[in-house]
């Protein structure tokens, strides 16, 4: 029987993701889904599944959820303070979460995007494959407190809790790619200026894409007098618009664009761009396509790696409310649970 996620509070901009909709750029529709798609795939490792499946995507703040069944969560991308009826829970790991308890997500720590993953899948409609809001084509829409989302039954809700550890990637950092259509535009000391360039995320930005600030002149191509005619773009993508700082194109980013772009961030780095807070500092370093394919891996690969990195989550004795109802040393109890004491004669 399936159960319901309740929201009782939601941060701006909430919504349901999965891994989007791909291969509908010809038909002027960017292919969606989780800004970081990593943490999907690490939410799929935590909780056990065969697939990814539909999460909560909570940009910089999450709120608050309860559910009407037994279900197992998987907690991923941004690190965000969680409790669960007042007791912190591990960021990067999979809990169960029983009818009546709330979960509290408050703001992240790092980074932008964090995940909120339900074993059993958040049902609902789908459209072209996808239960994907797309806000900018105006496929599905922000959610907000008092939304109830159909979920599925969990496939295991008595699965030992699992923790993930993570590499940094919410703090800015280097960033691949590859050259473009119009990177011979740029003239190599651009390019190399913009190799060399410590860029700072600027607070312009959403899932279509983020805006990178930096000291010094414009990156001016040598653009020909006719202008570029519109052509497909995708997600990674670095743009120069006509004030001549880049743009690096996400999820949601539209799929026809004529600004010269530098180059294409590599997919594996993606979601390092994303999780980018405003003020971060991002690098870049150029690779060579045969680099860049030598780097790329399947997804069946990269959640395989990420299932074998998973191991038992421990309870931290700090945050056990009902530590001493447990047997802590072998041997030991507190004594009310013994026969009691044989009385002594009367010698009297």
């Amino acid at each position: 029987m399936s159960g319901a996620l309740i929201l009782h509070r939601a941060g701006p901009g909430l919504t349901v993701q999965d891994m989007g909709r791909p291969g509908l750029a010809r038909l002027g529709l960017s292919r969606g889904g989780a800004a970081d798609r990593l943490a999907l795939l690490e939410a799929t490792a935590l909780l056990g599944l065969r697939a990814p499946v539909a999460a909560l995507e909570m940009p910089a703040l999450g709120g608050s959820f309860e559910v009407t069944q037994p279900t197992r969560i998987a907690l991923t991308g941004a690190p965000m303070r969680a409790d669960l009826d007042g007791s912190a829970l591990r960021w990067s790991a999979s809990h169960l979460i029983l009818p009546g308890q709330r979960l509290t997500i408050s703001a992240a720590t790092s980074g932008v995007y964090g995940y909120l993953t339900p074993a059993g899948d958040i049902l609902g409609p789908e459209w072209q494959g996808s239960r994907a809001a797309h806000l900018v084509a105006g496929i599905g829409a922000a959610l907000a407190a008092g939304d109830r989302l159909p979920l599925g039954d969990d496939p295991a809700p008595d699965a030992p809790r699992q923790f993930l550890p993570v590499e940094d990637r919410f703090t800015g950092g280097l960033l691949r790619w590859i050259d473009g259509p119009q990177t011979a535009l740029f003239p190599e000391v651009t390019r190399a200026r913009f190799a060399a360039t410590p860029f700072h995320r600027a607070p312009t930005g959403n899932r279509q894409g983020i805006r990178l600030d930096c000291d010094g002149p414009a990156f001016a191509a040598d653009l020909p007098k006719t202008g570029l005619a519109s052509e497909f773009i995708l997600p990674g993508d670095i743009q120069m618009t006509g004030d001549g700082r880049p743009y690096i194109l996400l999820s949601e980013c539209q799929t026809i664009g004529g600004y010269p772009r530098i180059g294409t961030v590599l997919p594996a780095d993606l979601p390092r761009a994303a999780q980018a807070a405003p003020g971060a500092v991002l690098r870049f370093q150029r690779v060579t396509l045969a680099e860049a394919d030598a780097l790329a891996r399947p997804r069946a690969a990269r959640l395989a790696s990420l299932r074998a990195a998973c191991h038992p989550l421990r309870r931290d004795p700090r945050d056990m409310p009902d530590l001493l109802s447990y047997q802590l040393i072998s041997g030991v109890t507190a004594g009310d649970d013994l026969d009691p004491p044989t009385p002594l004669p009367d010698l009297a």
